[in-house]
């Protein structure tokens, strides 16, 4: 969204993260942990007004994976539930378990419609330089929707960095801020998204996520601003009053109401693979 676009000209992407890589039924009940469940949880979040799901997937016993047969089989389940009506993007996220190598392998072998890639997780030492151009060449050329997470006003500008070097070809790129991951009680604020705004120069569309009772200020000052949300058990299970969400379809109901206030629309899945395919 450029400085000029009017909120009523811009539609707002709402994210639902439903489970994360650690949350279990010991944190709420409605954690979803398997196909079944997060198909339940696409339907009800989808009528709630999100148009994309960030979606880990759990070994039996609960864990956190990246094997792509079980992403495979997710996917199918949710699918069956919702068509396309939902855009489905999988993580990448290392949780402690995997190195880069396995999750650069993961995706290559997956080809998902949408991943998330956390610059601090591929973008190490383990990786050469040329590895990793390799792979953000494979992703721009597969026109994987690619949403790179950022944490702070550094990762902002090493991203910056690797775009201006050349080493990030054009291609479905978009950003997301996680706001407040290294504050005092893992707590966010609408201020912390101040510095991410300060660094950034507004090439690719821009997300938001947060943690704790804030979560929907957070989201809402975002979309004030013309970025995007995500919201969801995987960083908070409270309401603004307080209260523990019922389920992430609440959460996805407060964002919506948030753009409501503003005046701004919100997006269907169609029309956020529009947005986030675009080649940039």
């Amino acid at each position: 969204m450029s400085e000029h676009t009017l909120l009523a000209d811009s539609p707002l992407i709402i994210t639902v993260a439903p489970n994360g890589a650690y949350k279990t039924a010991k944190d709420h009940q409605a954690v979803p942990l398997t196909a079944a469940a997060l198909a339940a949880d696409a339907r009800a979040c989808l009528e709630a007004g999100a148009a994309m799901m960030h979606m880990h997937v759990r070994q039996p016993d609960g864990r956190h994976s990246l094997d792509p047969q079980i992403y495979r089989e997710a996917l199918a389940v949710v699918k069956k539930e919702v068509g396309d009506a939902l855009l489905v993007q999988v993580t990448s996220e290392a949780a402690g378990i995997y190195r880069a190598a396995e999750q650069i392998a993961m995706v290559r072998e997956l080809r998902p419609e949408a991943v998330s890639i956390g610059l601090r997780e591929i973008a190490v030492p383990d990786i050469a330089e040329a590895e990793l151009a390799d792979f953000l060449a494979w992703l721009a050329r597969e026109r994987v929707m690619t949403q790179i997470i950022l944490y702070d006003a550094a990762d902002v500008a090493r991203w910056q960095a690797l775009r201006a070097r050349g080493l990030v070809p054009p291609g479905a790129w978009s950003v997301l801020f996680v706001l407040g991951r290294y504050s005092a009680g893992q707590v966010s604020s609408p201020r912390d998204l101040l510095p991410f705004l300060q660094v950034y120069d507004g090439a690719l569309p821009w997300s938001i996520c947060a943690f704790g009772r804030e979560e929907n200020a957070c989201v809402t000052t975002a979309a004030a601003f013309g970025g995007h949300v995500r919201v969801g058990f995987e960083n908070n299970l409270k309401l603004r009053d307080g209260s523990t969400a019922p389920g992430n379809a609440a959460l996805v109901g407060q964002a919506a109401e948030g753009a409501r206030t503003l005046g701004r629309p919100l997006a269907s899945a169609n029309e956020a693979r529009q947005i986030y395919s675009e080649i940039r």
